[in-house]
């Protein structure tokens, strides 16, 4: 037996949940999107995304803090969570999923290698973050970083189903 793809599984649970997602990407420049838009119906969960590679884009779209960016970087756990707030909040989804990282080949730091990726999810039962360091080149952090978030949202939807009286 074939597994599914994140994204058919998410249509399976979203739908049957009814709930809506929306996205906030920046190291992944919509590829979560798209992927979850490649499945026929999508548009009864999926309500949009923003791509925001700019800070300027990260606050004035999505909400995130100047202080979170000029004390922590657009590349946090903050900035992330923010992200997905910001998404989930100004779009008027259920959940919000982001990434920001490096990608690479440039853009790094000492402190900030390329392959580093922050994947947060916001959700009215909670918000998660995950700290992700990926090899390979930039093509290959992308796509990993896409599967992890859409991983990530499975997963606090497993948290949420398995913690109701469904």
């Amino acid at each position: 037996m074939i597994a599914k793809r994140y994204e058919e599984q998410l249509f399976e649970i979203l739908t049957r949940e009814r709930l809506t997602i929306a996205t906030a990407e920046s190291c992944t420049g919509g590829l979560v999107s798209h992927r979850i838009t490649s499945i026929p119906g999508s548009s009864a969960y999926f309500l949009g995304g923003i791509v925001s590679y700019s800070n300027d884009v990260k606050m004035s779209l999505l909400g995130v803090p100047e202080e979170v960016l000029m004390s922590v970087g657009a590349v946090s756990a903050e900035c992330a969570l923010a992200m997905a707030q910001g998404a989930r909040a100004r779009i008027g989804a259920d959940i919000g999923v982001s990434t920001t990282g490096i990608a690479g080949p440039s853009g790094a730091t000492p402190t900030k290698p390329v392959g580093l990726v922050y994947i947060a999810c916001s959700a009215p039962w909670g918000d998660h973050w995950e700290e992700h360091h990926f090899s390979g080149d930039r093509l290959e952090t992308i796509r990993a970083s896409a599967d992890a978030a859409l991983a990530s949202v499975l997963e606090q939807l497993a948290h949420r189903i398995g913690s109701t009286d469904r």
